[in-house]
């Protein structure tokens, strides 16, 4: 099979963008997939998972891999008032490299909940991953949803995630994005009810030839529903990355409000960063903003830094904790915020 477009803007833009969609080799789509038994898991439901149908995702072939050819089939059942700690940890390795998985999360109404997934694979596979996420938060539900990608930059990681989000009901995501050669994400959140709300904090960390394609998309439907999307990212090497973030205020949401900052730090010539930040609206009496930027390190402070003895590495890797640290902060399991750290020393 030939190169296919996958993850799609939902507008189209200028050809010269070349951000409309991005191509990959489609012959992943036609190998078969095994079995792959080394994952972790806390909290699952024995209920199956229920059939679906998507507004966006990445695409008609990685989605009907994941309908009929899924290795992993998760749910989790979110039922308890207090929050409480979910988990999927999936382990690529000689064995278990090819992973398609379906994962559902159903919290019912007035219900608090953490899940945490996570992607980690041995250095010396060239994984497979083409993986589907896929909430319903219920009226007056609290949800953390923390999707960690540690992939080697051997592998391929594709993931469509799917939200539905009911009235009063909120959903906070801490996205981290390290691994793969090429790492594609489509992002879509239907926010259907009054008052509900969406936070995406994602941060992506790029060397070598890696490349990051991420496409949000956020659509408001209810009133004083809200939206917020935050963007971190370095890139060294030749590693390139398109962002594309679309928020679109639907007839009916008054008073809603949308957000989206990305910001790049380029640590070398050679990296390269394109965004493409949209608002749409066709409801009065809305607020909307968007902001993206990308630029090399401050010089000056570079300076300070290394003034106090640290080498010019080392104040290279300072300013991109001290960019990604809100958001490493915000996750309050401790072992995963470590590992986050180590990765980032180790990728720098």
């Amino acid at each position: 099979m030939n190169n296919i477009k996958i993850n799609e803007t939902p507008v189209r833009t200028s050809r010269n963008f070349r951000i409309n969609n991005i191509e990959i080799d489609g012959t992943s789509f036609d190998s078969e997939i095994g079995e792959f038994n080394n994952v972790s898991l806390v909290g699952n439901s024995e209920a199956e998972v229920s059939d679906f149908d998507l507004t966006f995702g990445l695409g008609e072939l990685p989605i009907n891999q994941i309908k009929k050819n899924a290795n992993q089939k998760i749910r989790f059942d979110i039922k308890n008032k207090t929050d409480k700690d979910y988990k999927a940890f999936f382990e690529f390795d000689k064995d278990n490299f090819s992973l398609v998985d379906n994962i559902e999360i159903v919290a019912d109404e007035e219900t608090k909940g953490t899940v945490i997934i996570k992607y980690n694979s041995d250095s010396k596979i060239a994984a497979f991953h083409n993986g589907l996420i896929r909430v319903n938060a219920k009226s007056g539900s609290k949800i953390k949803i923390i999707i960690v990608n540690l992939l080697n930059n051997l592998s391929i990681n594709l993931l469509s995630i799917d939200n539905c989000i009911e009235e009063n009901a909120n959903i906070c995501y801490s996205i981290i994005d390290f691994g793969g050669k090429m790492s594609i994400t489509n992002y879509y959140s239907n926010l259907i009810g009054d008052l509900s709300e969406n936070r995406i904090n994602t941060l992506y960390l790029g060397s070598e030839n890696q490349r990051f394609d991420l496409n949000y998309i956020g659509e408001l439907r209810g009133k004083n529903s809200k939206i917020n999307i935050d963007v971190q990212g370095a890139l060294g090497g030749e590693a390139k990355k398109n962002f594309k973030g679309t928020i679109d205020f639907k007839k009916g949401c008054k008073k809603a409000i949308g957000s989206e900052n990305e910001n790049c730090l380029l640590l070398t010539d050679k990296a390269k960063s394109i965004a493409l930040p949209m608002l749409l609206c066709s409801e009065e009496d809305v607020e909307g903003e968007h902001s993206s930027s990308a630029g090399k390190a401050d010089n000056k402070e570079l300076f300070y830094i290394m003034s106090r003895g640290f080498s010019l590495k080392e104040a290279m890797k300072l300013l991109v904790r001290a960019k990604f640290n809100k958001t490493i902060e915000s996750i309050k399991n401790e072992e995963i915020r470590e590992e986050i750290i180590g990765e980032i020393e180790k990728r720098l």
